[in-house]
């Protein structure tokens, strides 16, 4: 035993030297033989490979198969809130249901200005140099321009069985009329003796105007029923939009109207957009018999008079200018004035301080004035004063409220 148990503690330890010296000298060649060998390839997957689909309620797909979560139902966007109600007003019992329309009115004044010597239209004011009073107040400028537009005149002619002077001063004015029209106007010829007749109708050839003056020889009546024939006038050119204009060509006697002085008046002063240039004729047969011995001739001087009043006054309540020519030859220049005064005017525009639209008459009256507040003076190059005439109609009807 003794012996046994000494071979035994020598043979091991030789043993175990001999088998670290080994370990030693293979381990690093299976190293460097490691290193160079390429690794080596995974298995390759069967044809049959498992289910891999999670189902809905999660647990195990199948047997060799991974196992599957439960799936995250995604949550729906939530609606936004209710917009908030809008608040309802409760009408008291019996009371309906109203709307609230204010109306501001606004009136426009057409004003022209010429010197009284030439008659020119006089450029280059300011909206500071006019005054603009209605009724005695003065109203306060919110709109202003110079205008230089197409005309829409109605050319009304008294055409009676009188006298050759009447009819030749007619037809020249009528005439020198048409010559200054321009292509982009629009003219109609009406003529009147007891009663009232279209010539031509609403044109811009002005060859057809000429051939409506050309046409008109032989009268057929002596009464000349003015106020019926301007009454008539102004209902027609009611239906024309726009400013428009008279040129009223007669001797302002009136013979036979149904209608009075009093209704055409106020019939003018209701028409705000009409604006009526009157050439008196005749003015050479007065001349001539004027002042004239009799009692007779004394009447018929009245009876003029009193025409040329009617006339101014037709011109005067609408803005307008009034002529009396004695001579053939101051036709040119009256119907330059009148297309001065027509084409070129400056244009106001106010809201008037009594709103009120009860269907009253306002008086207007409209001022030049400088940068202080002071009427305004003219001069020329010499520096001596200019007189001026200011046209701007007499006053405007009210609108009359609808009950």
């Amino acid at each position: 035993m003794p012996r046994m148990r000494l071979i035994q503690s020598r043979f091991f330890p030789v043993l175990e030297f001999t088998f670290l010296s080994a370990l030693a000298v293979l381990l690093p060649a299976s190293l460097s033989r490691a290193q160079n060998t390429p690794p080596a390839q995974p298995p390759q997957p069967s044809q049959q490979q498992p289910d891999q689909t999670a189902p809905d309620a999660g647990g195990p797909g199948a047997d060799n198969g991974s196992i599957a979560l439960p799936k995250k139902k995604e949550k729906a966007e939530e609606p936004p809130p209710p917009a908030p109600a809008e608040p309802k007003f409760k009408n008291p019992e019996g009371a309906g249901n109203f709307s609230l329309k204010i109306d501001v009115p606004e009136v426009t004044v057409d004003v022209g200005v010429l010197l009284e010597k030439t008659h020119t239209f006089v450029p280059g004011l300011k909206p500071s140099n006019f005054k603009v009073y209605e009724d005695g107040v003065e109203q306060k400028v919110v709109g202003f321009k110079r205008t230089e537009a197409p005309i829409t005149a109605l050319l009304l002619c008294e055409f009676a069985s009188t006298s050759y002077y009447f009819i030749y001063d007619m037809r020249n004015a009528a005439w020198t009329f048409a010559q200054q029209l321009r292509p982009q106007d629009y003219v109609a010829l009406m003529t009147f003796d007891m009663k009232t007749r279209i010539v031509s109708d609403f044109t811009q050839d002005k060859r057809q105007l000429y051939q409506a003056i050309n046409e008109m020889n032989i009268p057929m009546f002596s009464e000349r029923n003015l106020f019926d024939a301007l009454y008539e006038g102004l209902d027609r050119l009611d239906r024309v939009d726009g400013q428009k204009y008279i040129i009223l060509i007669a001797s302002g006697r009136d013979t036979f109207s149904k209608i009075t002085l009093d209704k055409i008046l106020k019939k003018l002063k209701a028409t705000p957009n009409v604006t009526i240039f009157a050439i008196s004729t005749g003015g050479a047969l007065r001349a001539m018999t004027e002042g004239g011995p009799g009692f007779r001739q004394q009447l018929r001087d009245i009876d003029y008079a009193q025409a040329d009043n009617q006339m101014k006054t037709f011109a005067n309540l609408t803005g307008g200018m009034w002529f009396d020519p004695r001579f053939v030859g101051e036709m040119p220049d009256i119907f330059s004035d009148i297309n001065q005064t027509i084409r070129s005017k400056y244009q106001l525009v106010y809201h008037p301080s009594n709103s009120k639209q009860d269907g009253s008459y306002r008086k207007l009256r409209v001022e030049l004035v400088d940068e202080e507040g002071k009427p305004l003076r003219m001069q020329d190059e010499k520096h001596k004063p200019l007189k001026y005439d200011i046209i701007a109609r007499d006053g405007y009807r009210a609108r009359q409220e609808v009950e």
